[in-house]
């Protein structure tokens, strides 16, 4: 009876809460004072947030220039091999510094090899830009994952500390003595999943352009083989 009686406290005071909550919201929309009222559970969402959107930027630009093609890269690498000038298609590479550009210097430093060992360097050297090109996702992955759960314990941090304050009341429960718990246990909510719900679109774009990448970097690749063998061929 006296569980009944508690939980029904409890929810009268949350929808006294929501209804001034929305009242707040509706009057004055102060996104900074809400975030306030979410305790030190939003500190830590916000360093998330920060953190993931340097990650997405900084990816960006480095997945956004790894995109950018040369049509006339694999023309004059052709042109070098066919006259033997092993050296300016390696300065070539050299200069137009690029992932793909690197992955066909390694073939072609190794071009006095057969043309399954160049595959094989060429492969690795591949494997090698792709996980640098990778650089953060991880991080970003864990944001999208832990962001959620962590605005979860806001929400349980908050409706604990609105059952202590409740308990301390006593039997004078009022609703401007609970909203700071109720606040907490909300706001943290929603504060961990636009974090989270952000982090994942950021996370799946960015693995988007990483395939577009490898998929360019694989076509091309298969270009530079086509020549390694017409070349080794006529030799």
């Amino acid at each position: 009876m006296v569980l009944m009686t508690l939980l029904a406290q409890v929810a009268s005071v949350a929808q006294d809460s929501i209804m001034s909550l929305t009242e707040v919201t509706a009057e004055s929309m102060n996104v900074w004072e809400l975030a306030v009222k979410g305790g030190w559970i939003m500190i830590v969402l916000a360093l998330l947030s920060i953190i993931g959107v340097y990650i997405f930027f900084e990816r960006f630009s480095t997945l956004r220039n790894a995109l950018k093609r040369n049509p006339l890269f694999m023309e004059r690498i052709h042109d070098n091999i066919k006259d033997d000038d092993m050296k300016s298609a390696s300065n070539y590479c050299r200069s137009e510094n690029t992932p793909l550009s690197r992955i066909i210097e390694k073939g072609i430093k190794s071009f006095a090899f057969s043309a399954s060992s160049i595959r094989e360097t060429i492969d690795n050297s591949a494997n090698l830009e792709i996980a640098n090109l990778e650089k953060g996702l991880p991080i970003l992955s864990t944001i999208a994952a832990v962001a959620p759960m962590i605005g979860f314990l806001g929400t349980v941090t908050g409706m604990v500390r609105a059952f202590w304050e409740m308990a301390n009341a006593g039997n004078n429960i009022d609703v401007s003595l609970l909203s700071g718990g109720i606040y907490e246990a909300m706001i943290t909510t929603v504060g961990g999943l636009v974090v989270g719900i952000i982090a994942i679109f950021a996370y799946n774009y960015l693995v988007t352009m990483v395939d577009k990448v490898q998929n360019d970097m694989e076509a091309e690749i298969i270009s530079f083989m086509e020549i390694v063998r017409e070349k080794k061929e006529v030799l």
